[in-house]
């Protein structure tokens, strides 16, 4: 479906939950998309009341290629519709982690929410990753921003 050459792809290796084989496995809905869904292991339906934050599974395990990391993110459609967004935005998988992928879903909304098995209820994203070396220095270089702080480039 997208139209990457095969020297763009990194391989995504992906385990069922046993249990879980009726679920569909993490795609792109278009060519052009940048996240796969993820989709809820729920047995029957799960309920989100409001205010309340669950750990949603998605009877998953995966195994992100070292330099890399999957970001979970919210569907937007859930957000606007629903005030149903992932909590720590974006979550993240990290290259070493073979435990099964969860998603912290928070409910904003004044209604309950209902998960149902099968339910997309976020997105992944695979992004690439840079481990750094930290020095530590007496000063460092001014910019023209240099100590203004939250909001110190204006609000427009």
């Amino acid at each position: 479906m997208r139209d990457a050459s095969s020297e763009d792809r990194i391989r995504l290796l992906v385990r069922r939950k046993e249990g879980c084989e009726d679920l569909p496995l993490p795609r792109y809905q278009s060519p052009g998309a940048s996240g796969m869904d993820l989709h809820a292991a729920v047995d029957g339906e799960l309920i989100i009341e409001p205010g309340q934050v669950k750990l949603v599974p998605t009877g998953l395990h995966i195994a992100v290629p070292p330099g890399y990391e999957a970001q979970v993110r919210p569907r937007s459609g859930l957000a606007l519709k629903s005030r149903i967004t992932v909590l720590n935005t974006p979550g993240t998988v990290d290259s070493d982690y073979r435990a099964e992928v969860g998603v912290i879903l928070a409910n904003f909304g004044d209604e309950p929410f209902a998960v149902k098995r099968g339910m997309r209820i976020a997105q992944m994203v695979i992004c690439r990753t840079h481990q750094v070396e930290v020095v530590e220095v007496e000063e460092l270089d001014e910019t023209e921003r240099h100590l203004g702080g939250f909001g110190s480039t204006g609000l427009q």
